[in-house]
């Protein structure tokens, strides 16, 4: 059976992609992750998760975009590599932020139109007692 990546693989592997360099294709960053998270995930794992496919996407358009690496000794090249993986981290949260205030107008207005108050909205949680099995009466 398919290992099942956690939270953690998630953000190495879109780490990864952040930094790439040189042609991206899903059989390369499956063969990539593999020595990362210990196992050689399948195509369909990788692109089963939103996370990765937003970021592989996001890079295969920014490598699309023609950037070309100039030659530099390798203090400079350490750090342009370094910058070219924070940018495209940087992009992509932006691209994720965009997605949530998007999302979050949406439930603005969906609460609106089903008369949804603040106050219900901003409502606590309910608290979940864990400790104990029994059952209080």
């Amino acid at each position: 059976m398919a290992k099942h990546l956690s939270p953690k693989d998630l953000d190495v592997i879109v780490g990864l992609i952040d930094g790439w360099d040189g042609k991206l294709s899903w059989d390369a960053l499956c063969d990539a992750v593999e020595p990362v998270i210990g196992s050689r995930p399948t195509r369909q794992t990788l692109s089963s998760h939103e996370k990765i496919k937003n970021a592989f996407s996001h890079q295969k358009v920014r490598l699309k975009s023609g950037f070309v690496s100039t030659k530099r000794p390798a203090s400079l090249s350490i750090a342009e590599q370094r910058i070219r993986r924070l940018e495209a981290e940087n992009h992509r949260l932006e691209r994720e932020n965009q997605r949530l205030l998007e999302r979050f107008i949406r439930w603005q207005y969906n609460a609106h139109k089903f008369n949804v108050s603040a106050e219900k909205l901003d409502a606590p949680l309910p608290f979940v007692d864990r400790d104990s099995s029994e059952v209080k009466s």
